[in-house]
């Protein structure tokens, strides 16, 4: 039921197959309900763009690459010393990303500009 939301062929279907959503699983799970019904401006929001971006503007691929990329340069390091010693790792690798990422242009986004 949640696929027919994002899936939906414009906002106004979204809407109404979030108000199917929400009458079938109110009752079972209500406070999911309601941080979805407040945050579904955002989660909706790739349906101002063109139609052929929805695809890549509402998945999460490039969140879940960092993710990997974490898990690839930490795994190595079975000990660490402390939770700090942790946190110095990700930041690190965090940081890079920033740096790297700070003047890239995706091409996909200044096409359609």
């Amino acid at each position: 039921m949640a696929q027919a939301i994002y899936r939906a062929d414009g906002e106004r279907e979204a809407r109404q197959a979030f108000e199917t959503f929400r009458l079938h699983w109110q009752a079972v799970n209500p406070t999911m309900v309601r941080k979805l019904g407040e945050d579904l401006p955002e989660l909706l929001a790739f349906f101002y763009f063109p139609r052929y971006l929805w695809r890549q503007l509402r998945t999460t691929n490039i969140i879940e690459r960092c993710f990997v990329k974490v898990r690839r340069r930490t795994r190595p390091m079975v000990c660490f010393v402390n939770a700090a010693s942790v946190d110095r790792i990700i930041f690190s690798i965090f940081n890079r990303f920033n740096e790297q990422w700070w003047n890239r242009t995706f091409r996909l986004f200044t096409e359609t500009a």
